[in-house]
């Protein structure tokens, strides 16, 4: 009997392999089609045991998962769970959000970083509105078109809110499927294809949401990044790198050269109320508002790249600056350091009313900004709130 018409599908491609070893180990699982059966069994009890209650998994309905799922790239679930909260609130459903403002829509995103993916959610809400009468596509090709729709999150969608037959694999996912068959190397998406291949014999016939969050799951509480608990696990008797002692190893940790850079700010006021600018709507933290200010050149101390950004973004002159405090702040590939200045001006400012705005600290608070913008907006507040006990 053929392996199709005993096991309902196809057997995993035997072509593609990283190393001998990782070919050996696929091999091995599928010419055991029957542990699938008892992986499954074993992964969803301890799932339905040990799983954490979270709004978006007592539903099914597709935005409230999609915007989820967005949230949840490169950012803890403890981080998401307020944000999610208050995005539902302002913006229940992809009608409500297609009609709001791009600014109130970055202004509640602000703080989960990756600006782009606010953008693509506001992006894709008006498609969906105008192209699909406000229903999320349930096609893999029509839904993989939308903007910020990747294969990961196009995945999520169909099979959470539709228990469609696709696998998801995010970075606990992938983790997971590496150490089950000892695959060498970086947590890759190029290396997908090939663990895909394991995934597919393990892939269950029905309730496929199930499936898919339980390994996630699995991935973020004991098949952790750091330290995991394969003694708690409930698959590890499955697990090639727990029966080869490398489940520490794998996935090998990436290496990350941070770009270290300096700029400075300028703190402008004028009857109470502080200049602020907007970025290029392209680029690092487009659209987003912040104190005008920009890079120390290498060759320049802190007060020559004030007082050359400030004529160039302002045409103006400063006449005078004072430190007022320094801070921190790391992207994906560089590190930040902002030094804000308390500055004169030697004449009036001619601004542009698109791009510059008069804001108390308290009006502030409707702007989104970037994260180092936020923290000396805080100094400024705590100041104020010093100066005012006086």
């Amino acid at each position: 009997m053929k392996y199709k018409e005993m096991y309902g599908r196809e057997p995993i491609f035997r072509r593609g392999y990283k190393t001998i070893r990782e070919k050996r180990n696929l091999l091995q699982m599928e010419n055991k089609p029957q542990s699938a059966a008892s992986f499954r069994k074993k992964l969803r009890g301890w799932y339905e045991r040990h799983r954490r209650k979270l709004p978006w998994r007592e539903i099914h309905d597709p935005y409230k998962i999609w915007i989820s799922e967005v949230m949840l790239q490169q950012t803890t679930v403890q981080t998401v769970l307020p944000y999610y909260r208050k995005w539902i609130e302002l913006f229940p459903d992809i009608e409500s959000l297609s009609q709001a403002p791009l600014q109130k829509v970055l202004k509640a995103w602000q703080g989960l970083g990756y600006y782009q993916r606010a953008k693509n959610l506001y992006r894709a809400s008006k498609i969906i509105m105008d192209k699909f009468g406000s229903k999320i596509p349930q096609e893999y090709e029509e839904l993989r078109k939308l903007p910020g729709f990747g294969p990961y999150t196009t995945a999520a969608v169909l099979s959470f809110a539709f228990d469609k037959s696709y696998p998801a694999l995010d970075a606990n996912v992938r983790r997971v499927l590496m150490r089950l068959i000892a695959f060498q190397g970086e947590a890759n998406p190029k290396n997908d294809r090939t663990l895909l291949k394991f995934f597919k014999i393990y892939i269950p016939l029905k309730e496929m949401s199930l499936f898919n969050q339980a390994l996630m799951e699995l991935g973020a509480l004991v098949c952790r990044p750091k330290n995991p608990i394969c003694l708690l696990c409930p698959i590890s008797k499955f697990c090639q790198a727990f029966e080869k002692g490398e489940q520490e190893v794998i996935p090998r940790p990436k290496k990350r050269d941070y770009r270290k850079i300096e700029a400075v700010v300028a703190i402008i006021r004028k009857n109470g109320k502080y200049l602020i600018q907007k970025r290029a709507p392209k680029g690092l933290l487009a659209d987003l508002w912040e104190f005008p200010g920009g890079k120390r050149e290498e060759e320049e101390n802190l007060e020559e790249a004030l007082h050359r950004e400030i004529k160039e973004e302002l045409s103006v002159e400063i006449k005078e600056e004072r430190f007022l405090t320094r801070v921190h702040h790391a992207y994906t590939q560089f590190q930040v350091t902002l030094y804000a200045y308390e500055c004169s001006l030697k004449n009036e400012i001619c601004l542009d009313k698109d791009h510059h705005r008069w804001v108390t600290l308290k009006a502030l608070h409707r702007y989104p900004v970037p994260s180092g913008s936020a923290k000396i907006a805080k100094f400024l507040e705590e100041r104020e709130k010093i100066q005012q006990a006086k």
